[in-house]
């Protein structure tokens, strides 16, 4: 018997939340757009192709995905504000700007290089500009996917503590000023 879309989101809420959480303050949104757009697949996968055979690792998959297009957008989306800013200053601040962000973005290089073992290859893959998922990072690194997040976690551990006061993470969405 094929669960009801009710039934299916009364099921997997607690899971769909807890895997929307974990993604969230990685990518910057908050768990409640990601679990939104979580939602909207699934009766759009319920009504093209019925209920997933398996909710839970379709769930995953489907909330990882909501993820990476969110980080996307928020690369490319620029707030209205700083666009119209930086046309008015007519590259004064903006040169400053980047000069500033380039150099943070040396000194991280540089830290990351300097990480003990395999940190530095871990980081620099899972940096790549491609947006790479676990499974492609740990085939590249030739490690499995499990050990993964917990290698990745230790390294950027290290990083943290290695990284001076001054190369300050900028805030999400647009917020550095």
């Amino acid at each position: 018997m094929t669960p009801t879309p009710d039934e299916l989101v009364e099921k997997w809420r607690p899971l769909l939340s807890a895997e929307a959480e974990a993604e969230a303050y990685g990518v910057g949104v908050e768990a409640a757009d990601l679990e939104q757009g979580v939602w909207v697949r699934l009766l759009e996968q319920i009504g093209a192709a019925g209920p997933p055979r398996d909710p839970a690792a379709w769930l995953r998959a489907a909330v990882r995905a909501e993820a990476r297009a969110a980080r996307r957008r928020a690369r490319r989306e620029v707030p209205y504000g700083s666009v119209r800013g930086a046309a008015a200053e007519a590259g004064g601040r903006a040169v400053e700007d980047r000069a500033v962000t380039a150099e943070a973005r040396r000194a991280l290089r540089a830290a990351v290089a300097r990480l003990p073992g395999r940190c530095p290859r871990i980081l620099r893959a899972m940096l790549s500009p491609g947006d790479p998922t676990y499974r492609e990072v740990a085939g590249e690194l030739g490690i499995s996917q499990g050990s993964l997040g917990p290698l990745r976690s230790r390294c950027l551990g290290c990083l943290r503590r290695m990284l001076p006061a001054e190369v300050a993470a900028p805030q999400l969405w647009g917020g550095e000023r």
